[in-house]
């Protein structure tokens, strides 16, 4: 899942020239992460938690590394059919990259960013003893990316029947193409 979400995000930053090395998994540098971000996608195993109106379809404007380690997160949400803007602190916990939320056993944990086009949250929430699990992709807004650049692609879960006939599972690489950058066949991988 988290892999369709970076690829959804880094399709939306074409011309933006992805490098992997790049690419962040562990020893994050969490004064990088401040900054304004934009939502494109959200997943979830409770998925009325995110639709319309659900208590974890959070949209996350700021993000700011304070200097004890903690984050500052402001963002809008539902609350009582409103949106109401929220700032909420987070404490650094034990793991690289995961912060707890009001003292419980609620955490975030950065899953992986390149600082400069995407970010991955995985949030963890408990309420009445039932375990919510959630993946939210954003885009960071410096870099030309914003509201304008994110299209949703519906919650089908399945390609367009034009993909229907793709070759299947393979190794692509990026190539400038007629119609600007994009995915093709490595030779030999399909």
């Amino acid at each position: 899942m988290a892999l369709f979400l970076l690829t959804l995000g880094l399709s939306l930053g074409s011309a933006q020239e992805l490098n992997p090395q790049a690419i962040v998994q562990k020893n994050y540098n969490m004064a990088k992460v401040s900054g304004i971000w934009y939502p494109v996608s959200m997943a979830s195993d409770d998925i009325k938690r995110i639709e319309e109106n659900g208590d974890l379809r959070v949209f996350i404007r700021n993000i700011e590394s304070l200097e004890d380690g903690r984050l500052r997160f402001h963002f809008r949400t539902m609350v009582h059919g409103e949106c109401e803007h929220v700032a909420m602190v987070c404490e650094k916990a034990e793991r690289d990259g995961e912060y707890s939320i009001n003292e419980g056993d609620n955490t975030v944990l950065l899953s992986e960013t390149d600082y400069r086009q995407y970010i991955i949250f995985h949030l963890r929430n408990i309420r009445n003893g039932t375990q919510t699990t959630m993946l939210a992709l954003y885009v960071c807004r410096k870099y030309g990316l914003g509201p304008q650049n994110i299209i949703s692609l519906g919650n089908q879960g399945e390609p367009p029947a034009s993909c229907a006939s793709s070759p299947g599972p393979g190794v692509f690489r990026r190539v400038p193409g007629p119609q600007g950058w994009g995915w093709r066949p490595q030779r030999g991988s399909i």
